[in-house]
């Protein structure tokens, strides 16, 4: 079976682009989206893109009151209840879809939570790992038949935090010394690895899978960072002004990457590959921290059927049982 290689394609954009850029001339009429955090930084971004391209953006949200307020005056958006972070909230969302009848031919799952403090959810999962991954994990399969039958792109948003740490196959939960940023390292190394392996289990279906690094941006995914935290980092000055010479993206530029792994047309064909600045992510070796590019495990084929194997058995949900 071919594979995309993790290789630039020339496409034209970069790192100053937005959203409204990349779906320039795209005409997204009749298409339905599912964006998942779709009412907030660049999730709002990414729906409000969308939607003036003509899509139909469904935005489930932990919080649809605030929400529904986010996205008053976009036309074509619609709320819904999910809790990524408890299964059979979304066991319930994906019912209640389904039971709609309708099929998608977008997914964006850009909610997520960062460098949280230890956190237990469900079972006592780790809180990054259980949201940013497993919540999305079992929302696609669950999904999966009206998925299919639309021939979807499913755009899963990392982060170059995945550079912070491979899957911790021995202490998936951190039920040990606790990392924050090393969590959410490895959580974004899991939506990775679900779009490496999702794209080889449903591309025979017409359904490719795209992970993606949307660049720095400013915007609530930093709740739970203090400004000495962040001015540490080099991110803000003393009184909380982004430094600019650090390249933060606006949320418009931000939200341009996942946009058009979601709706380009030069990505047709393609799959299984990580993203950033609106092309094909080149690898990096995998000692260090690098500016961009991507690591080695977090594309390892072996490492994303191992991940799939294990959230299947955490969650419950297997699309793919009889392929996987």
């Amino acid at each position: 079976m071919t594979t995309t290689p993790q290789h630039k394609i020339g496409s034209g954009f970069g790192a100053a682009d937005t959203a409204a850029d990349v779906l320039s001339g795209i005409d997204l009429t009749g298409k339905l989206a599912i964006v998942t955090g779709g009412y907030s930084g660049i999730g709002l971004e990414t729906t409000r893109a969308l939607a003036a391209a003509g899509a139909r953006v469904v935005v489930p949200a932990r919080r649809p009151a605030t929400a529904r307020e986010a996205l008053h005056g976009i036309e074509g958006t619609e709320t819904d209840t999910l809790d990524l972070a408890d299964l059979d909230s979304v066991r319930d969302f994906a019912g209640r879809f389904l039971a709609s009848g309708r099929t998608v031919d977008l997914v964006i799952d850009s909610a997520g939570v960062m460098a949280c403090p230890e956190t237990r959810v469900g079972p006592g999962w780790e809180a990054q790992f259980a949201t940013n991954h497993l919540g999305h994990f079992a929302l696609v399969n669950r999904l999966w038949p009206a998925i299919e039958p639309g021939g979807a792109r499913i755009v899963s948003v990392s982060s170059r935090g995945h550079h912070f740490s491979a899957i911790r196959w021995d202490d998936v939960h951190w039920r040990e010394g606790y990392d924050k940023w090393a969590a959410y390292g490895q959580a974004k190394t899991a939506n990775v690895l679900f779009a490496v392996h999702l794209d080889r289990l449903a591309r025979d279906r017409g359904v490719r899978a795209f992970a993606l690094h949307p660049g720095a941006i400013m915007t609530p995914l930093q709740r739970h960072l203090t400004r000495e935290e962040m001015v540490e980092r080099g991110w803000v000055d003393e009184n909380g002004v982004p430094l600019n010479p650090r390249g933060f993206k606006t949320p418009q530029q931000g939200a341009a990457t996942q946009v058009w792994a979601a709706a380009s047309p030069r990505l047709d064909g393609l799959g299984g590959v990580y993203l950033e600045d609106c092309d094909i992510a080149e690898p990096v070796p995998d000692e260090g921290m690098h500016s961009s590019g991507v690591k080695s495990w977090a594309t390892d084929p072996g490492q994303a059927a191992r991940l799939w194997a294990l959230s299947a058995e955490l969650t419950g949900v297997d699309a793919f049982a009889d392929r996987a």
